[in-house]
């Protein structure tokens, strides 16, 4: 049998079941009450194993518990005058019993009809069944919800990773892999929120509509503002707008948000992201460095319990202190043939590049030492890799370093060969950042699509005085990623970005 013959096998027995599914819901309208909303419930499964689950039959029998739990149906066994349902609920499952004795006749025959997927509200005293499974002994069940699509499989979920990613509700109702990364997700952003407060960091927002993209080096969404007539970016970065902040006072200041970029999908990019950018008034990028390192470190303690796990198969160490290596010192640990004069020679440098199947990019030796490291030296960075003192002409918005005006105080952290974090210390002198503005708008009309615009607004808040100040941006996708085991970066986002269907005939 063909794949499309099994296909549309699948799909007419799926129609199929909808249709039976929408008879039973018609029925249900008829006699009233359908899709009620006055079932209040008390207790999650969860709470109640908690609590109760270490209880014997006979103390539960003595010292009844009542209990009044929702939630959907996602197993069912019907036996005669007495039925056994699985109800799943946020926390958890929980068994219920359900007799003819215990509803009646006519309730327990609805209930024998129901089917997966359903969701129900149900009440009655907790028990013990012969094995030992704590069961509610129910006395009151109610249809709340119709689910008129059936569930796939028990046993498979959803098979197709896509379908998994355009389906993520029913990916979520059949995986507790699934649910176990997207809580954990929540708790190392809680963790983060809250340990920048411990910190005495103020959580702020700032606007998702520029008129100017700025903060990063990346191609803009554009869109139209009607009403102002003018048009609008949705942000690269918060950055400009957060350090107009420190500027006006407020000197330790953070911000989770959302970011997007019109590149490319893969398995670390997503255009629509997620990062936490902090900002804070007499620090520089060797303190923001220390303090990135205690966050990650921290986070990894509250969602993991532990500062060493396991990645995609590999160790990764927290509990050591992180590596801090220039871009140079990178590429030879990788090519220990590599000698240091030939990397500071552009001509040998643009050779190399070339060798290893890539086109040198336009620029000085910096770019192309930052370039040779991005193809032969950055995904072999797999325990946590500060790599500092990247060259000013790709760092704008950075300051230089007193001791090398063609250096910037900046850093990118890598883990498992991924750039987690972004951090500098911050470019305050007014006309340096101009100038740089400059070249960034220069570089935009020969044609570079990610090149910065000149912020005309921004320079005239850098004029009133920009204490020194340290900031860092890290990506929260990819280090929840790093912390759930997670491949790739759809799995850590609930609705990523996917290519539209074919429609099929």
């Amino acid at each position: 049998m063909s794949r499309s013959e099994q296909k549309s096998m699948t799909h007419e027995y799926e129609n199929h079941i909808i249709a039976e599914r929408r008879q039973k819901l018609a029925r249900w309208r008829q006699q009233g009450g359908a899709y009620p909303n006055d079932f209040q419930r008390v207790d999650t499964a969860g709470k109640l194993h908690e609590n109760h689950g270490g209880k014997s039959a006979e103390e539960l029998e003595a010292l009844p518990v009542t209990a009044r739990v929702a939630g959907r149906i996602v197993l069912k066994r019907v036996m005669g005058k007495a039925s056994f349902a699985t109800l799943m609920d946020l926390s958890g499952r929980v068994q219920l019993y359900v007799s003819r004795d215990n509803l009646g006749e006519a309730v327990y025959d609805e209930f024998r009809h129901w089917d997966i997927g359903d969701i129900v509200g149900a009440s009655g005293a907790l028990m013990k069944t012969r094995t030992g499974e704590l069961s509610l002994k129910v006395d009151e069940l109610r249809l709340l919800s119709k689910s008129l699509r059936p569930l796939p499989d028990k046993f498979h979920g959803l098979a197709d990773v896509e379908q998994k990613y355009r389906q993520r509700a029913i990916d979520l109702i059949m995986s507790e892999e699934t649910r176990a990364t997207f809580a954990a997700r929540s708790r190392i952003i809680q963790s983060l929120r809250d340990n920048m407060r411990h910190h005495g960091f103020m959580e702020v927002e700032t606007p998702m509509l520029h008129p100017i993209p700025g903060g990063a080096a990346a191609k803009p969404f554009a869109t139209h503002h009607n009403a102002l007539d003018m048009e609008m970016f949705l942000r690269v970065a918060p950055e400009l707008y957060l350090k107009r902040l420190v500027v006006g006072g407020f000197e330790k200041v953070f911000e989770v948000n959302r970011n997007f970029r019109n590149e490319g999908l893969s398995p670390r990019h997503n255009p629509e992201f997620t990062m936490m950018e902090f900002y804070e008034a007499y620090a520089n990028y060797s303190g923001i460095m220390d303090f990135t390192e205690g966050l990650l470190r921290h986070a990894a303690r509250e969602a993991l319990r532990t500062e060493t796990f396991i990645y995609q198969g590999r160790e990764i160490d927290f509990s050591r202190p992180f590596a801090r290596i220039t871009i140079t010192e990178a590429i030879r640990q990788q090519h220990p043939g590599f000698t240091p004069e030939e990397l500071r020679d552009a001509d040998w440098l643009a050779a190399e590049i070339r060798r290893q199947g890539e086109k040198p990019l336009s620029g000085g030796l910096g770019v192309l030492q930052l370039q040779l490291f991005e193809i032969c030296a950055e995904s072999q960075l797999w325990q946590p890799t500060f790599i500092i003192d990247y060259p000013v002409e790709v760092s704008p918005l950075a300051r230089a370093s007193d001791a090398n005006p063609e250096i910037a105080e900046r850093f990118e952290l890598f883990i498992a060969g991924r750039e987690i974090a972004n951090g500098f210390s911050e470019l305050n002198d007014p006309e340096d950042q101009a100038a740089r503005f400059r070249a960034q708008a220069r570089a935009k009309e020969a044609g570079d699509e990610e090149a910065m615009y000149y912020d005309a607004d921004y320079i005239r808040d850098l004029e009133y005085g920009l204490p020194p100040t340290g900031g860092c941006g890290i990506g929260i996708d990819r280090l929840v990623m790093v912390l759930t085991d997670s491949p790739a970066i759809r799995d850590v986002i609930l609705f990523p970005q996917m290519r539209r269907q074919r429609t099929e005939d």
